[in-house]
């Protein structure tokens, strides 16, 4: 149906060409994933138990599929099937436990111990502490997950079983950075680990599938209800789109953010999905211009973060006025509105107030990102209109590396993908990984430490931040999830779990109190 669907909308796009001539960029989606509301009806699980559901997914077979090591979002769409965490997270930033029982939080908030589940592994093992901690200690040298063990100290077994994390500071949002798949101890370095999720991955030949487990040990209820799934071969972007315009494939994770998207024109249902990916613009504090606070500080009223949001990254993305996902508790809507875009009227005014260099300002970004670069030029003519002489030093990547590390710039526009509790620390610690152009500080340090330790204390943080101006938030990215109408309604996709469910446990519940 979905083939046929797809041939009749490109026949009604041929026609369209020579008849009247219709703007295909002004194209909409008809899915209706992005709007479903509260109170709206949605199938119930015995009725899609009922419908025998056929699912067919895609991967790259030449790519990983060991959570540590992928960064493929193709691959990772999977991992919510095939493995489970000690906490999950929703795309409301709430937490919950998964394969931990229980758990005990020392008063400090300095050590956590975790107990976990009697579940069960794909091969019928029984999941142990140990099988956690070699799981988070692989997690803590991966290049995906690394800078959440920031504050770790140690991760070991407990006399009683639990597996005790102790970290260097008060931490009251440590949980959730616990959403860490966990393998079987000895397969953490395998391209094709095995986990306790409800799916296994199987490998005949050229043909790749997932089976639905008999023995899988929480029954939870899901809106993937397919005996066996089956995978298909990903190539390309251009042609998974095909695949799942003409063919069978039900579900595709696709980041319109990035040079490589194909856009989708059949009938379809759609979701966001967050991923964290967070777009700024930093300051070098030892520009002549924007060593200057008054600058720093008016250039966040002048950005359009609700244009950029729209023109270049076709609605998948969040403007953020402060430092943070919107969607998180931590994100303080009344504080935000404070800074919100102004036309450029505070920037024009500060940089007229100043005594302009000679030689413009050198505006960095990395070329090879090509929709970067774009924004980078829109925001470039902001700073023009202000006043200001910009030269875009548009560079490949290690050069662009190369001048951030030797200050060789006076702004420039990154992107960086921020943990789950929206650590700002690599900016501001002066061992920080994002500490370019001199803009550590101590004083913002610690009340980055403060926020972990307190999360009523981001609202102090954010605020320092936005007045100072010195990182200046403009978005958040999201991936586009695009499914086979009606065959996944109920699809809830969460950050980094595009097949989100709950078990219906709480923290409140499973907390054990000395």
């Amino acid at each position: 149906m979905k083939r046929i669907f797809a041939l009749f909308c490109c026949l009604v796009m041929a026609l369209s060409l020579f008849g009247c001539s219709q703007d295909l960029d002004s194209y909409t989606p008809t899915g209706d994933g992005l709007t479903w509301e509260e109170g709206q009806t949605q199938p119930t699980q015995e009725e899609e138990e009922a419908s025998d559901q056929e699912l067919n997914l895609i991967y790259y077979p030449d790519r990983s599929m060991n959570p540590y090591v992928c960064t493929d979002y193709t691959n990772r769409a999977l991992f919510s099937l095939l493995y489970q965490s000690l906490f999950v997270v929703d795309r409301g930033y709430n937490v919950e436990p998964m394969l931990c029982k229980n758990y005990k939080i020392s008063q400090d908030m300095r050590t956590y111990t975790f107990y976990p589940e009697a579940a069960v592994f794909s091969d019928g093992s029984v999941l142990t502490s140990q099988d956690v901690v070699q799981s988070l200690l692989a997690a803590k040298e991966s290049v995906y997950y690394s800078g959440r063990f920031t504050h770790v100290k140690s991760i070991t077994v407990a006399e009683d079983g639990g597996v005790v994390v102790t970290l260097d500071t008060d931490y009251e949002n440590f949980l959730i950075l616990m959403d860490i798949p966990i393998l079987k101890q000895g397969q953490t370095q395998l391209d094709y680990p095995i986990g306790t999720g409800p799916y296994t991955l199987e490998l005949t030949g050229d043909t790749a599938r997932l089976r639905r487990r008999n023995d899988w040990w929480c029954k939870a209820e899901m809106v993937i209800t397919a005996p066996v799934i089956g995978l298909k071969k990903a190539e390309s972007n251009t042609q998974i789109r095909d695949e799942f315009e003409f063919s069978d494939l039900d579900l595709v994770c696709a980041d319109p953010g990035s040079d490589r998207y194909a856009d989708y024109r059949c009938d379809y249902e759609l979701w966001d999905c967050e991923n964290n990916i967070f777009l700024y613009l930093c300051c070098n504090m030892n520009s002549e211009v924007f060593s200057n606070p008054e600058v720093r500080s008016a250039l966040v009223y002048a950005v359009d973060r609700d244009t950029l949001v729209e023109e270049y990254y076709r609605g998948f993305a969040r403007s953020s006025n402060l430092p943070a996902s919107s969607l998180s508790p931590y994100y303080n809507p009344t504080l935000a509105a404070r800074y919100a875009y102004d036309g450029g009227v505070k920037l024009k005014e500060a940089v007229s107030q100043i005594i302009l260099p000679e030689d413009p300002i050198i505006f960095l970004v990395n070329k090879e990102d090509s929709l970067r670069v774009r924004v980078a030029r829109k925001i470039a003519e902001v700073l023009r209109s202000a006043g200001l002489s910009v030269q875009m030093e548009e560079v490949g990547a290690s050069t662009y590396q190369m001048y951030l590390n030797r200050g060789i710039y006076d702004l420039y526009l990154g992107q960086t993908k921020l943990s789950a509790n929206m650590d700002l620390s690599p900016f501001f610690s002066s061992s920080g990984a994002l500490n370019y152009g001199s803009i550590a500080d101590i004083g913002m340090y610690t009340l980055c430490n403060e926020a972990l330790a307190n999360h009523g204390n981001f609202y102090t943080l954010h605020q320092t931040i936005m007045e100072d101006g010195r990182l200046c938030p403009i978005l958040m990215r999201s991936y586009a999830v695009y499914a086979t109408r009606g065959l996944l309604t109920g699809l809830t996709p969460a950050r980094d779990s595009v097949f989100y469910y709950s078990i219906g446990k709480t923290l409140e519940r499973a907390q054990i109190f000395d």
